[in-house]
């Protein structure tokens, strides 16, 4: 792994799947998801959101086809150039790390979906550098839609990885293809959280966690944390940041 800001062992592989990537079960749940998001955060048409990892763009483009604008950074040109390449008016994307957002004060929103810049990104334990940075991108009580791998499921279920108690990190090695079906032999480091690490970390970044909820991709609901679902999806505010010279 390396933690060098703004290249990632990610990068090769969205190269290989381009496209392709669309084709896994987990990214068939795009409606469901936004509907749920729009709901949880009071989304409306004319808002500004901003889609850390947007990957191909799917999350983004169903946003911008309600009205709503959208701007997504991930750091695969590969996925940047693909998300450009059909984007429905109101949505726009660049290559950018999510490590190293530049962003103030530009949102009314911000989603950070699928393990992607929140977990593959930050499996050496760069979690706070990402909230940080999406909290200096919002606006004053703006809302965050956040996914994150439940560690209690990574313990419980997976027998194909390996879970490392001293990192929360899982490591797997499985096998990704390309559009003409080519495969690819990969590992993968993804972050693992419990609710309480989550609270913290969403505390020391300046957010008010308003849930976190037990959840599968094209499951989202508002509910429970428990052990048995892969992901956990966190819901916080952002909460006023104390200025220098302010009581």
């Amino acid at each position: 792994m390396t933690s060098e800001v703004g290249s990632h062992w990610f990068e090769p592989m969205a190269d290989h799947m381009g496209s392709a990537y669309l084709r896994y079960s987990f990214t068939k749940g795009t409606v469901q998801e936004v509907d749920h998001i729009i709901s949880m955060l009071n989304l409306k048409a004319g808002m500004r959101v901003l889609d850390v990892g947007c990957g191909p763009g799917r999350h983004a483009y169903e946003l911008a086809r309600r009205g709503i604008t959208v701007h997504g950074i991930d750091i695969s040109q590969t996925f940047v150039d693909l998300a450009n390449d059909s984007a429905p008016p109101g949505a726009t994307f660049e290559r950018m790390d999510a490590r190293a957002l530049t962003f103030e004060a530009e949102f009314d929103a911000a989603i950070c979906l699928c393990q992607g810049a929140f977990g593959l990104m930050t499996a050496n334990g760069q979690d706070v550098d990402v909230l940080k940075g999406i909290r200096r991108a919002l606006k004053d009580g703006g809302g965050l839609a956040l996914s994150a791998f439940n560690a209690y499921f990574a313990v419980k279920y997976f027998e194909q990885a390996s879970f490392n108690a001293g990192t929360g990190v899982s490591h797997e090695v499985t096998e990704i293809r390309n559009q003409e079906g080519a495969a690819q032999t990969v590992d993968l480091w993804t972050g693992c959280y419990t609710p309480r690490e989550l609270r913290l970390m969403l505390s020391v970044c300046d957010f008010e966690p308003h849930s976190i909820s037990s959840v599968d991709p094209g499951g989202y609901a508002e509910g429970p944390a428990t052990t048995e679902s892969s992901e956990f999806l966190v819901v916080a505010f952002a909460t006023p940041v104390r200025r220098m010279g302010t009581r």
